[in-house]
């Protein structure tokens, strides 16, 4: 039996199981906001932006790397947009070099990471300020409002709306999560991945061009938190300093919750999709339950950790077995 084989089949559905377990909680306290659809079209509207940040990290993390200046990148992305789009009139161009300014970051990320030898938790806290202070001099500190680009095409395709009801960015973050997950389990870039997660001097010793894999994945998370930029500004039709701020504790519950290892060498994408769900309905279970709204981070981290102490537990008990199994 293959260990990640395992690991890869059966967290998804214990996070799953998490998942409808709380929503089943929620719907008895509150049955008539979570058995009424404008709720659901609210957390379509929200949650794939936590989704696709949470996709990308996931890989990163496999890798046993992390990044914690996305929030600044979502911003700079934002801007960059905002800023192109109001100087020229053309969404294509304004995604164009948003989507650029994310890979810059991930480039810068990659170096200070990858060739620089830093730690990339310290090397991405120092560069979450630096690009956080730089977008914030560039703007003066001051929101833009561009109301216009409902108008566009961009807007119709990125975040219009399906039918009137669905938001179009559920299907982009599924077709996100359709890429990586094949880029992951059925191409050579994936078995890179894991073979770092696993044991990065003995993927050296194999050929794993481990330098080269782990600078992509930095340009990819990147590009990935420029491009959620640019979905948010879509979506709110303007730009703010803090735009990112509040992903943070979303995402990385969202990639723990759903059975990565912070240590690296596991993780699923499903289980990561399922996680950022859970982190998506909780506020609105929390509050709909009748709780205050400061009830919200307590419940965050009591479900981070029972979660991680589950995972914890279901793994030593795979590592077990397949052990015996080998023996």
């Amino acid at each position: 039996m293959n260990y990640h084989f395992v690991s890869r089949h059966r967290v998804p559905v214990l996070t799953a199981l998490i998942l409808v377990a709380l929503w089943s909680i929620f719907t008895a306290f509150s049955p008539e906001t979570f058995l009424h659809g404008r709720i659901y079209i609210a957390f379509m509207s929200t949650i794939p932006f936590t989704a696709m940040l949470a996709l990308a990290l996931t890989l990163l993390v496999i890798a046993r790397e992390i990044d914690m200046s996305f929030p600044a990148v979502v911003a700079l992305g934002g801007y960059v947009f905002a800023v192109t789009f109001e100087s020229t009139g053309s969404p294509l161009l304004a995604l164009g070099c948003a989507v650029a300014a994310g890979l810059a970051c991930g480039v810068l990320n990659g170096v200070l990471a990858v060739y620089f030898s830093i730690p990339s938790i310290i090397a991405t806290i120092g560069t979450l300020f630096f690009l956080g202070g730089l977008t914030t001099v560039l703007a003066d500190g001051v929101a833009l409002s561009i109301p216009q680009v409902r108008e566009t095409w961009l807007h119709s395709v990125m975040v219009g709306r399906i039918a009137d009801v669905i938001p179009a960015q559920v299907l982009w973050a599924l077709l996100i999560l359709a890429l990586l997950w094949s880029l992951l389990s059925h191409h050579v870039f994936g078995d890179n991945i894991n073979f770092i997660g696993d044991n990065p001097k003995a993927s050296q010793v194999m050929g794993v061009p481990v330098k080269r894999t782990r600078m992509l994945l930095f340009m990819l998370m990147g590009g990935m938190s420029a491009l959620v930029g640019v979905f948010v500004s879509l979506e709110m039709s303007s730009w703010w300093p803090n735009q990112g701020q509040g992903y943070m504790l979303l995402v990385f519950a969202s990639v723990f919750i759903g059975g990565t290892s912070v240590l690296g060498g596991r993780g699923t994408l499903m289980g990561t999709l399922f996680g950022a769900c859970i982190i998506g309905i909780l506020e609105a279970g929390i509050i709909s339950a009748g709780l205050a709204g400061f009830w919200t981070r307590l419940i965050y981290g009591i479900t981070i950790l029972v979660s991680l102490m589950v995972h914890s537990m279901l793994l030593k008990q795979h590592m077990g077995s397949w052990r015996r199994l080998l023996s």
